[in-house]
Formats: structure tokens, sequence, C-alpha cells
């Protein structure tokens, strides 16, 4: 696939999950049911081991092959495949870009490093000595509630100016901090946080990188499209009416809530790896959630 740019990152994007059986082994059919179901609904981009994706819990054998059926079924199709490559340490993040890379993905997705406490100075030498290696574009990935450590908007801003840094995932729902990183030139800013993105994307952001999209891709697609259109009003109703979905999606931690109710709306099987476990479902709110997804994904 060819080199992208930020201007080519935005719209829906898709941290996606990865299909397991009850056993905890990878379903590789159904991982290449969920991608078809995503090309046909217009996900502008499929995240492949991400957070949702239980990359710390993925092998590099499966990461491999994970990779290589993506970009297979993208091809020739406008939907972008990014790859979750970070981690605490900077040599196995260039390792995993240059292995994304050679697979033919478009851009890497790389977090910032979790349980080290780092000052600002050390997350920029972090991600300039990746970005000075990187093998195709980088998206900084910046999600503090996980990892306990914030990328400052001040940083940022230096680490934008490098060419290989295109655009950042900006996870916490702060729109000031939105309003800053959109001060960068040639800088995609996309929303990781459900709940925001469209007053993310009101302010300007370019897209968002959505755990919802795994249930309802056509409809984070179209509040997307509603909002680039500048249709707010119509935005934030179609949000309003999601906005249960999303709660429920995360009342536990990610990817739990998410694989229960996928599961039961007979999307995946029943797998999640240790020490992760599926979330139990009271019968009314499996009722109301199923309710809310079905109709979209029977279309799908």
């Amino acid at each position: 696939m060819g080199q992208i740019k930020a201007k080519n990152l935005s719209g829906s994007m898709v941290a996606l999950v990865t299909p397991m059986s009850p056993d905890g082994q990878i379903n590789f059919d159904q991982w290449q049911q969920l991608i078809k179901m995503h090309l046909k609904a217009g996900t502008d981009g499929i995240i492949v081991g991400g957070t949702t994706g239980e990359s710390a819990l993925l092998t590099t054998t499966e990461m491999h092959a994970l990779i290589e059926s993506a970009v297979s079924l993208c091809q020739g199709h406008d939907t972008l495949v990014i790859v979750g490559t970070g981690t605490i340490d900077p040599n196995k993040v260039k390792q995993a870009n240059k292995q994304a890379a050679n697979l033919g993905a478009d851009a890497a997705l790389v977090v910032t490093p979790y349980y080290l406490l780092l000052s600002q100075q050390a997350l920029y030498n972090h991600f300039k000595a990746i970005a000075d290696d990187a093998p195709l574009p980088i998206i900084l990935y910046n999600v503090p509630n996980r990892t306990g450590i914030d990328i400052s908007s001040e940083t940022t801003a230096k680490l934008a100016k490098l060419d290989a840094i295109i655009g950042i995932k900006e996870a916490k729902s702060d729109m000031t901090r939105i309003e800053k990183l959109l001060k960068n030139k040639d800088f995609s800013v996309l929303s990781g946080d459900d709940h925001s993105f469209v007053a993310a994307m009101t302010k300007g952001a370019h897209g968002v990188i959505s755990v919802a999209a795994n249930v309802i891709p056509k409809t984070i697609k179209e509040l997307c499209t509603l909002v680039q259109l500048g249709n707010i009003n119509n935005a934030e109703k179609m949000n309003d009416e999601i906005k249960p979905l999303c709660d429920f999606l995360f009342h536990e931690p990610n990817p739990c809530p998410l694989k229960s109710i996928m599961h039961a709306a007979e999307l995946i099987d029943s797998g999640i790896r240790a020490p992760l476990v599926l979330t139990e479902i009271k019968p009314n709110e499996l009722k109301r959630q199923l309710k809310t997804i079905e109709t979209e994904l029977n279309t799908l």
C-alpha cells in the first residue's frame, strides 16, 4: 500500500476486536468476516492489534497473520490498515513497525510506554527514536487512563514536526486539548473516545478511532459524515441515541463488554485472553443492547 499522509487520516476508523475461540485461539474466519463487514459499511480505517484487539496478549506470529489477512482483504478498497505496534521497549516497536511495513500496512499506531513514568523529554526522545527509524507513517496514541502517562500538547507539537509522525489518536475527552492539537500543521487529530468524538469533530478533529464501530459501523460512519458536512444538529441527535450503547461498552474495561455483546449477536465466539474475562450481561440489558445493534447488523 502507498505511503499515506495526514490528509488521508479522517473519518470513521474501528479499533477492531480479535475474535477467538473459547480456548483463546484466533478465529481467522470470523476475523475476515468482520473486515468484510467494515468494507461494506464504508469504514475508513481498520486498526489491527490495538488495545481493543488485545494487543498486549498477541504474539508476533499472530500479529503477522492478522496484518497479512487485513491487508489482503483491504487491497483495492479505500479502507486503511493501521497496526498497533506500541510497547515499552522502543526496539520492539521498531521491529513491529518493520513487520507491519513489510506486510503492506498503511501506518502504525504507537501508544505511549505504559507502566514507566517518563518525563516529557523522555517521551519526546522515545517517539523521535521510533520516528527516525520508521518505515511507515506513525500515529501517536495518547491514552493516559490506561498507560498512566500523558503526552502534553507541547510535546505533541514538537513531535508533529517530524516527517514520519502524521497524527495522533487522542483518547482524552478534553476539547481544550483537541483545539491545541489542531494548531499543528499537516497533522491529523483523531478522537479516541466514543463519548466525545462528535464534540471533538465539531471542534475540527478529523475523525475517530472507535470501539462502538465494531457493532454500529454504519452509524459511526454516518456521524462522521454529518459533522464533516456541517450538519451538526442531526449529528448530535444521532449521537444522543447511541449514548446508552457507549455507556454499556465502557462500564467495564474494554474489550470485555464489547466482546460479550458481539458474542451474543453471533459475530464472534466467546474467546478472550486471560486475565481478561467476558462481561456478564443481565437479560434485560442484553435485550436492550441487541435491539440497538441488530437492525444495523442485519443490513451488513
